[in-house]
């Protein structure tokens, strides 16, 4: 019989985290229990986890993670297994305009978090003054792999990567991986935020690091790389061409497009949270890639013909489109005006969570970008709700004022 587990799941109404949801119910079935915390910000919609919050094993609460007295009795009322802390302020842009929000958020929430989970479990201390807690419990922070800073992009056209002779039986079912580099991000290397965004990140992981060391607290980290895949809040860059190009609007594309960034479908991911949950090494940082390095403007044409075909293949889909399909070309690309510390190439060595997990990112970007786009074609109800309102300020906000 498999032992019951109780999550607290922080951010489940966003991106990641409603995802994360339905693979941990879709996984473990009734042999969970999902208290989802939620502030419900911009980026947050409970329309993204409808079906699962009427389910007699998960309770959702409305609040922040930041406040005390919230979280202490969340903890006092439910005996928790897990904490998954997905919740966070998320995007650069955004970062950039109000620093302060990220921080009270990413560092205050996560510090709140950490303590009244460190609370709960206390069981006392042995003969040396060490922390000890009840067996079975861990704390995990969702953390980025912008932390590290910026790669250098040393070619102009991918080469083949070489994968390590001792991953190679664990990546067996990937093929033609490439890369625009020769560096990756490790566990191991320096830490070198370069916005507001990833500098409360890095103190959130630093903070989380300290509670280890400090407190003999069980945690770990996971650093990911680019995320894509279902229920995405269209700020980001895949989401909001789909959107973009449905209504026949321009794709705004910073800078000159080559930027690159690692890409990991969103299922993958939720996969290796939940392998870290339950087997990772206490007080161990895995980073999670995806093994699919993409300039952003070459992402984008992908976007553009994978819509042209799904609309000349399916009435439902073309029935979408304010323009005809044959302006579904790279006409809809607009450059705009670069974000300030814009970093050049992202790419995760994911080395260390294959070879002791056996987890590898199982989706080649070909494969996740086009059920990608289809599950936005599909979902257009979902879409226009989390885009109605406050959205079209934002997106005004965002791109406006970048041409």
């Amino acid at each position: 019989m498999t032992d019951m587990k109780t999550y607290l799941v922080t951010g489940a109404a966003g991106f990641i985290g409603s995802n994360f949801v339905k693979y941990i119910l879709k996984k473990h079935g009734d042999a969970v229990n999902i208290i989802i915390l939620d502030k419900l910000t911009y980026a947050g919609n409970l329309l993204s986890i409808s079906d699962e919050i009427k389910l007699p094993n998960i309770t959702f609460v409305k609040g922040d993670i930041g406040d005390s007295a919230l979280t202490t009795k969340i903890f006092a009322d439910n005996d928790i297994d897990y904490v998954v802390n997905f919740a966070a302020e998320s995007h650069v842009d955004r970062s950039i305009t109000n620093p302060r929000l990220f921080l009270e958020t990413n560092i205050l929430g996560t510090q709140n978090l950490l303590n009244s989970a460190k609370n709960a479990w206390f069981s006392g201390k042995d003969a040396n003054g060490v922390f000890s807690y009840r067996p079975g419990k861990k704390y995990l922070q969702i953390s980025t792999d912008e932390v590290y800073g910026s790669l250098k992009k040393d070619f102009d056209v991918p080469h083949e990567l070489t994968v390590d002779d001792s991953i190679k039986s664990v990546v067996k079912n990937r093929h033609d991986l490439k890369t625009f580099g020769r560096s990756f991000f490790t566990e191991e290397s320096m830490l070198s935020p370069r916005s507001p965004y990833s500098a409360s990140k890095t103190s959130a992981d630093l903070l989380t690091l300290a509670y280890y060391h400090t407190y003999n607290f069980p945690v770990n980290i996971t650093r990911c790389s680019n995320n894509y895949g279902p229920f995405h809040f269209p700020e980001k860059l895949i989401p909001l061409a789909i959107k973009n190009i449905l209504e026949g609007k321009k794709v705004p594309v910073y800078g000159t497009g080559e930027n690159v960034r690692d890409w990991l479908y969103v299922e993958d991911h939720c996969k290796a949270i939940d392998l870290v949950l339950r087997n990772g090494r206490i007080g161990e940082i895995y980073n999670i890639g995806g093994f699919n390095e993409e300039s952003n403007i070459n992402i984008v044409k992908q976007i553009i013909r994978i819509i042209a075909e799904a609309c000349q293949a399916n009435p439902s889909f073309e029935a979408l489109l304010s323009c005809p399909i044959s302006e579904l070309n790279d006409n809809l690309i607009e450059f705009v005006g670069d974000r300030p510390g814009h970093d050049m190439r992202y790419a995760i060595n994911p080395t260390k969570i294959a070879k002791e997990l056996g987890w590898y990112p199982e989706t080649p970007f070909s494969e996740g970008i086009k059920k990608t786009v289809i599950w936005n074609l599909s979902n257009q109800d979902w879409v226009k709700s989390v885009t109605s309102g406050e959205y079209t300020k934002y997106y005004e906000q965002m791109y406006g004022n970048r041409k």
